[in-house]
């Protein structure tokens, strides 16, 4: 029980600097109203360690399954931190701000080509925006697509070598899974399968939609808000992660369906054995 709330607690801490980091990073002149990011960090500490100190699940998938969410969060940090050390480059230049923006004018210059995501994230600027605004969004939109990918590759590699999730023991279904409801709608197997094919094609089809969704509603929705520091932090940092994370979680259901159809034909063929045998 005490490993569990250490293990809780220490999660919440690490949620609520997530929340805190831009405001950390950015210099106090970028930064405004400082309460209400303070009430988000602790709100989010809060639901981190109510939803790990609690032996029962209620919304986070893949609880007891490392490391998924584990890959999630290091995705998230390294995005908003990299993000926070190139928006803070123009106002509070240092060595590691300005290595930060040279990787990220690399990237966002390589990425920028015809009708990839990164282009698609520049053409929804408004055109009365300055050109130093739509440099900086293509080089987040860059760098958070790069993590994003790298983070999708990783856990490609974790279930393909590290056997994702049999080494971690029997996968709790009621516990990883606390919104799916295995005792309805079906065959448990082809469930997963479609539920799987759809987060993965979705978040394949989100980076492209969400820039085109914003232009067609420009007049509901004005781009030039990422002009703002803390706005193209997380704006562009949930543009990148969502889709990532569905992606992610649809491989996760896909390698779960093939466990679960795999252990149902090993049973089979024990069944047809032990018919045979009497």
């Amino acid at each position: 029980m005490f490993a569990r709330i250490t293990g809780a607690a220490f999660r919440g801490i690490l949620v609520a600097m997530l929340f805190a980091m831009p405001t950390l990073i950015l210099p106090a002149s970028a930064t405004q109203s400082p309460e209400i990011i303070l009430f988000i960090a602790l709100l989010g500490c809060a639901l981190a360690f109510s939803e790990y100190a609690s032996h029962f699940p209620s919304f986070v998938e893949f609880r007891n399954a490392p490391p998924i969410n584990r890959m999630r969060f290091a995705a998230a940090a390294a995005t908003v931190g990299a993000l926070s050390l190139l928006s803070a480059h123009p106002v509070a230049p240092t060595g590691l701000t300005a290595l930060v923006q040279q990787l990220g004018s690399w990237l966002g210059g390589r990425l920028d080509f015809a009708y990839s995501p990164v282009q698609m994230t520049v053409l929804m600027m408004p055109p009365q925006v300055p050109e130093p605004v739509v440099l900086m969004v293509r080089d987040a939109a860059g760098l958070a697509s790069a993590i994003a990918a790298a983070a999708i590759a990783l856990f490609a590699l974790v279930i393909r070598v590290g056997h994702w999730p049999v080494g971690n023991g029997a996968f709790n279904v009621w516990v990883n899974l606390p919104l799916f409801d295995p005792t309805t709608g079906g065959d448990v197997v082809q469930r997963l399968q479609r539920d799987g094919r759809v987060n993965i094609a979705g978040g394949a089809l989100l980076p492209f939609a969400l820039p085109a969704a914003v232009k067609l509603g420009s007049g509901l929705v004005d781009p030039g808000i990422l002009a703002s520091p803390h706005m193209m932090i997380w704006v562009i940092s949930a543009w990148a992660l969502v889709p990532a994370s569905m992606i992610m979680r649809g491989m996760a259901m896909l390698r779960i369906a093939g466990l679960i159809a795999l252990k149902r034909r090993a049973a089979s063929l024990g069944a047809d054995e032990a018919l045979q045998t009497a």
